[in-house]
């Protein structure tokens, strides 16, 4: 998207499932990505946010779960969101530090959409989840303000970069940059043709485990950038899995778990420190704020057809991550450390 080379530009395909055109989560029809960058010296950091439509998701919410790979990871909403199973702000990305901004920006945005909030109706659930991007960002110097924030949202569209762009700005996977990363898969059920779509932010992994389409090749780039260090597994990845099937929340958490074997297949053990965090929705099925039928008639897909999905969302994901590697660019850390992309080397692992 938007002139970037990605992963499939370098004749390297993630399973049989076909893409979406855009192969990214905004192929979910409806879904936008926007981005705030804040790069200023050791200031190197930003918003990512994603719309799970272009209407009023507090008025008309998405049915929603959440999976825990490895919990060591700093979110807002999911208890609600395992309650209710239902997403009703945008989705914000950021760094660890500024989980508070991004609540409060969510806060001042659902208000300012529903002047009902806090009068005759309750209150909003703001969904933040959170990556620490410290190496290369001075975190402690808490930059994101409530009007990036809001930025971010604005400017949302189906098109979007990947990368070190918006949250992904600090990141840093498989001592490799890492950042903002999409991927998406179409199949059909019958006589139905559906999307799921993956937005990853990636924060996570040692060099040496990392896989690429199932060839090792951490140990080879170690080599060609002659590190000898010994590296601690202690990032965090966020995964977005987006989908316009009917599927009611037991089933969409089933979905999630999926994006573990993605996760696996780039090669993380999934750390003790490693916060991997999966959050999902579909688009089917929307939810009315105002509820007056006392009887929902809600259509659910069947168990049993369930598989294609399973793949795709696997598929997706670990895509995600590589494209998150390959269209980032090589960033200097606050400590003078050269963080290369993945794609410095793509022509000597080819």
């Amino acid at each position: 998207m938007l002139n970037q080379k990605r992963l499939r530009d370098y004749q390297i395909e993630i399973g049989q499932l076909k893409t979406g055109r855009l192969n990214a989560i905004s192929d979910v029809a409806g879904i936008k990505v926007g981005h705030k960058t804040i790069q200023d010296g050791t200031i190197q950091t930003g918003v990512t946010a994603v719309l799970p439509h272009s209407g009023n998701v507090f008025k008309e919410k998405v049915m929603s779960a959440i999976y825990s790979i490895n919990g060591f990871g700093k979110t807002t909403g999911f208890i609600q969101i395992d309650e209710m199973g239902t997403i009703e702000t945008p989705i914000i990305l950021t760094n660890t530090l500024s989980i508070g901004i991004g609540i409060q920006a969510l806060v001042d945005y659902s208000l300012e959409q529903n002047p009902e909030i806090g009068r005759t109706t309750g209150t909003v659930n703001p969904v933040v989840c959170e990556c620490n991007d410290m190496l290369i960002n001075d975190i402690r110097n808490v930059s994101i303000t409530k009007e990036d924030v809001l930025q971010s949202i604005h400017d949302a569209s189906e098109e979007f970069q990947e990368g070190n762009i918006g949250a992904g700005t600090g990141m840093v996977s498989f001592g490799l940059k890492g950042g903002i990363g999409s991927s998406s898969r179409v199949l059909s059920i019958k006589d139905f043709d559906f999307t799921v779509g993956v937005l990853t932010l990636t924060n996570f992994g040692k060099m040496e485990q990392l896989l690429l389409n199932g060839k090792k090749i951490g140990p080879s780039i170690k080599q060609f950038i002659n590190d000898t260090r010994n590296e601690v597994e202690k990032g965090s990845i966020i995964i977005i899995v987006a989908l316009d099937i009917p599927v009611s929340e037991r089933q969409l958490k089933r979905i999630l778990k999926r994006a573990t074997v993605g996760l696996a297949k780039t090669g993380s053990y999934i750390g003790n420190g490693s916060g991997d965090i999966v959050l999902g929705f579909t688009t089917a099925n929307k939810v009315q704020h105002e509820q007056d039928e006392p009887l929902s008639n809600r259509t659910i897909i069947q168990d049993h057809y369930l598989d294609q999905v399973f793949q795709a969302v696997a598929d997706a994901t670990e895509e995600a991550i590589l494209n998150s590697l390959v269209t980032s660019t090589t960033t200097i850390a606050r400590n003078g450390q050269k963080i290369h992309s993945l794609r410095d080397f793509m022509n000597r692992l080819m």
